[in-house]
């Protein structure tokens, strides 16, 4: 009988052992965008090419918690005669869960004007911790990086949107926890290099004091497709305006029909 209390009982320990460890996930679903997609950029100032940024989706083998990843890849650079006075060289990665769009593992190379940061950040999702190297920070998990979330949002259900729907996330930037929040403004359709799109546009609310004075002094527009891809982003700064607009894209996940002809 002894026997018996003792195999229950350690039947019992390894249970609960084991549901101690288990971890419930969150889950996305993911119907905008596929490994193997690539969109370029071009970076104006008035009416000058200062700059082109590319991000792209890639394929890896690598894991976090022994998940699989999508491997996202950012680069930026100025262009031209930009160079010989602020030359810009930036590479951002981030390996991002396919199942819930989280990052696992994030690299930032910056090199602006001389100025360089260098970060590299393991997101520990099951324990909702980061490290930085150095040290661990508490977070909640589904916190983001800077690259992740950008296909985060992509995520985001934009139907029947009501003016100034807000979405928020969790950020983890420069060793602190900030809430990225993007207010929908309305749909409408703009013109850009690549002809004219039928775009939601938004605007991010910006904590206090942080980079912008007003919320319209950043506006960004997204196709209202099934893709969601950034089209144009407008940027405010002391001495003009700054603009970001799509001129490639390739690897799509699905047909680009806010395209309009």
């Amino acid at each position: 009988m002894k026997k018996y209390i003792y195999f229950l009982g350690l039947i019992g320990i390894m249970i609960a052992m084991t549901s101690s460890t288990m971890v419930n996930y969150p889950s996305v679903a993911n119907t905008a965008f596929k490994q193997g997609e690539k969109l370029k950029y071009r970076v104006t100032y008035g009416f000058m090419d200062a700059g082109e940024a590319v991000i792209e989706l890639r394929s890896t083998t690598k894991k976090g918690a022994n998940r699989a990843l999508h491997h996202a890849k950012g680069t930026g650079r100025t262009l031209g005669g930009f160079n010989s006075f602020y030359a810009v060289h930036d590479v951002y990665q981030s390996y991002i869960d396919k199942k819930s769009m989280m990052p696992w593992y994030f690299k930032r190379d910056v090199n602006e004007g001389g100025y360089k940061i260098n970060q590299y950040y393991t997101f520990k999702q099951n324990h909702s911790k980061v490290n930085n190297g150095k040290k661990d920070y508490k977070i909640k998990m589904e916190t983001q990086d800077m690259i992740s979330c950008f296909y985060r949002a992509r995520t985001l259900n934009m139907n029947n949107m009501k003016k100034g729907k807000t979405f928020t996330f969790d950020v983890f930037m420069d060793n602190e926890i900030f809430k990225l929040k993007i207010k929908y403004v309305k749909t409408e359709v703009i013109k850009i290099r690549k002809g004219k799109f039928k775009c939601h546009k938004f605007v991010p609310v910006m904590q206090t004091g942080r980079y912008f004075e007003n919320e319209e002094d950043v506006q960004f527009w997204i196709t209202a497709d099934k893709n969601k891809i950034p089209v144009l982003v407008k940027a405010k700064i002391p001495v003009g305006t700054v603009k970001l607009h799509l001129v490639e894209w390739s690897g799509l996940k699905n047909e680009l029909s806010s395209k309009v002809k």
